[in-house]
């Protein structure tokens, strides 16, 4: 009777420590996936900056073409342009009141 409890014991022991061990292990993954995640994001970050810088140039682009180009494109840039003024003259009468 006690050998089959010995055994039992034994075998719950090896057991434990094989959970303790995937348990562990898990965790580890975890901290490598945790920190795999934030490298990402911080790099999804930055490729979003470059994204939105490179948008700007082409929008600056596409208007030094419009101005030196003629025809449809001389309109697109009129257009552009005056809807600059007008910010700028917002911001202007922002400013004094």
């Amino acid at each position: 009777m006690e050998s089959i409890e010995n055994q039992l014991t034994f075998s719950l022991k090896e057991k434990i420590k094989i959970l303790i061990s995937m348990l562990e292990k898990s965790e580890e993954e975890r901290y490598k996936l945790q920190k795999e995640k934030l490298q990402l994001s911080e790099q999804i970050k930055l490729k979003t900056i470059a994204f939105e810088e490179l948008e700007r140039r082409y929008e600056t682009l596409k208007l030094a073409k419009a101005i030196l180009g003629s025809g449809e494109n001389s309109h697109d840039a009129r257009i552009r342009v005056n809807r600059i003024v007008r910010e700028i003259d917002k911001c202007i009468a922002l400013l004094n009141h």
